[in-house]
């Protein structure tokens, strides 16, 4: 490969790290390239990229801004799924899609600027999404107000049914 095309991505690659504050680190030894194609698919669709990358050119674009503990990782195949807003989600679909047949394995990752060692990868996929944290927080939020206004409620819808009976009766 020419110089000129190792500097071309090693730009690119620099500017794809530091616009996404989350990456994993993917190993696909056993994917086929059929199935490469379906995860570049998926992962597209929900505005995530996956990048196959050659280690050394990935661990020059990254330099300095890497922790100690992922270099170690950029061994034999790597290819890099970054996520720009949403880092669960892009950890359950790499999840989903390795389950189908078990042909991904995260190494290791960065999750909003934190290092992430593989084992804590099922952690990761467990918690809910920012937008789901959001919704419960809300309904928490807007919940005591609710049933504050259902109790002001009560009296008034009492009363109505209480005229309707004498109303009724008359």
């Amino acid at each position: 490969m020419k110089r000129e095309n190792k500097e071309q991505i090693v730009r690119g690659l620099e500017g794809a790290f530091s616009g996404s504050g989350t990456y994993y680190l993917v190993d696909f030894k056993r994917m086929r390239v059929s199935q490469s194609v379906e995860l570049r698919k998926i992962l597209r669709k929900n505005a995530y990229s996956y990048k196959v990358v050659k280690n050394r050119l990935a661990l020059r674009a990254l330099a300095e801004n890497a922790p100690e503990s992922l270099k170690p990782f950029f061994r034999k195949t790597t290819a890099i799924a970054f996520a720009e807003k949403d880092p669960i989600g892009l950890a359950k679909a790499l999840r989903d899609f390795s389950a189908g047949g078990k042909v991904l394995a995260v190494k290791a990752g960065i999750v909003e600027g934190q290092y992430m060692a593989p084992e804590r990868f099922d952690e990761i996929v467990k918690l809910s999404s920012r937008d789901e944290l959001l919704g419960k927080v809300g309904y928490m939020m807007a919940y005591p107000m609710s049933q504050f206004l259902r109790t002001l409620q009560a009296p008034l819808a009492s009363m109505g049914r209480m005229w309707s009976l004498l109303k009724d009766k008359k």
